[in-house]
């Protein structure tokens, strides 16, 4: 464990007490996590299933199973069956646990991209390579790609072109494609595609994963809720290892997941609340001297004015505002800074005032 790096998030705890210091108190845009209420639909569904004192099955319950083949189709036009989904207990874990679930020796992720990635290739004892352009990734053989789109930090959307050169690219070196797709749902300016959708797979999805959160969705970052789906071959085997393992999503939880992934008006009541945020903190930052790039879709704007992604930190610390430093994801981040959509709205109206 000597191999893994210090958790980045460390490294912001003096520019977060020196934003606490400001007289209004603090405006926190560093992290992503949801603010907002636990729909009543889900919450309701973990209480009534709060009378579950046997094992839950690590495969999940067919309801959970059919919601989410359900969510798949009617959302994003993929068709999975309801035996290929493989609940997670959150998407994190899952990252972090996918090469050494694979035996994985060489893992490819992007340049700027979620550190767990790394931290998951690490675990595994496996080489990481962050690169953006797969032909500079070398002969050698690869075992895993990660994909994600949209994209954190960035916001970026993967165009269905690129997607599919992707796949093609791991299909040749029977190399296990897996797409990230925690913000499928918040695209503003482009519309993200999945890694199954027929348009990029061929209709088939052999070597293929995609990874789905209800955290951002559904506001459930705290109930650990998220799943798998893809190659079926893929997914059973990563079933079996699961079992082995122990890791069981808790039966209440799949019953409020499967309640979120059935019902699309919180999840689009949501999507305006965080639009609406989005469209006062950008212009904001851009009238303060900031300049967003990407930023098409997802929950965070990526923002730069020049300067060293830590002297951004601190001028914005300064101002009671706190925000991500872009090489928390990768040196090619280092002038850029990641500022979160998900804080209230009062402390968005709180952040929009400081700027000006």
């Amino acid at each position: 464990m000597n191999n893994l790096p210090d958790f980045p998030w460390d490294r912001l705890e003096p520019y977060k007490e020196r934003a606490k210091a400001h007289p209004g108190g603090i405006v926190d845009l560093s992290v992503g996590t949801p603010v907002d209420p636990v729909p009543e639909i889900v919450r309701k569904a973990l209480v009534d299933a709060a009378d579950s004192p046997g094992y839950p099955l690590t495969h999940g319950t067919r309801a959970l199973r059919e919601a989410a083949a359900g969510w798949l189709l009617r959302r994003h036009g993929v068709t999975v069956g309801q035996q290929d989904v493989l609940p997670l207990v959150g998407s994190k874990e899952f990252v972090a646990w996918l090469p050494s679930y694979l035996g994985a020796g060489r893992v490819v992720f992007p340049e700027l991209a979620y550190p767990t990635y790394d931290v998951g290739a690490r675990l595994a004892g496996a080489s990481a390579v962050a690169s953006d352009g797969l032909l500079a990734v070398g002969p050698e053989r690869v075992d895993l790609v990660w994909v994600n789109s949209p994209g954190n930090p960035t916001g970026r959307v993967l165009p269905v072109e690129h997607l599919r050169k992707v796949v093609a690219w791991a299909r040749e070196r029977g190399a296990v494609v897996a797409s990230d797709e925690c913000y499928i749902e918040l695209g503003w300016e482009e519309r993200p595609v999945s890694i199954l959708h027929p348009d990029v797979c061929g209709g088939s999805h052999e070597g293929l994963l995609a990874v789905h959160s209800l955290s951002k969705r559904s506001n459930l970052a705290g109930y650990r809720a998220g799943f798998v789906t893809g190659d079926p071959v893929l997914v059973k085997r990563l079933l079996e290892v699961r079992k082995h393992a122990g890791m069981m999503m808790p039966a209440p939880v799949q019953a409020a997941a499967a309640a979120a992934l059935a019902d699309d008006a919180h999840a689009d009541r949501q999507r305006e609340v965080y639009a609406a945020r989005r469209a006062l903190l950008r212009p904001a930052l851009e009238r303060a001297g900031w300049r967003i790039e990407h930023s098409t879709a997802g929950l965070y704007l990526w923002a730069t004015n020049g300067q060293s992604a830590w002297d951004q930190v601190s001028k914005l610390a300064e101002i009671g505002i706190l925000v991500a430093p872009g090489d928390f994801y990768g040196s090619a981040g280092e002038r850029h800074v990641r500022v979160a959509v998900t804080a209230t709205d009062e402390r968005i109206d709180a952040a929009v005032r400081r700027l000006q």
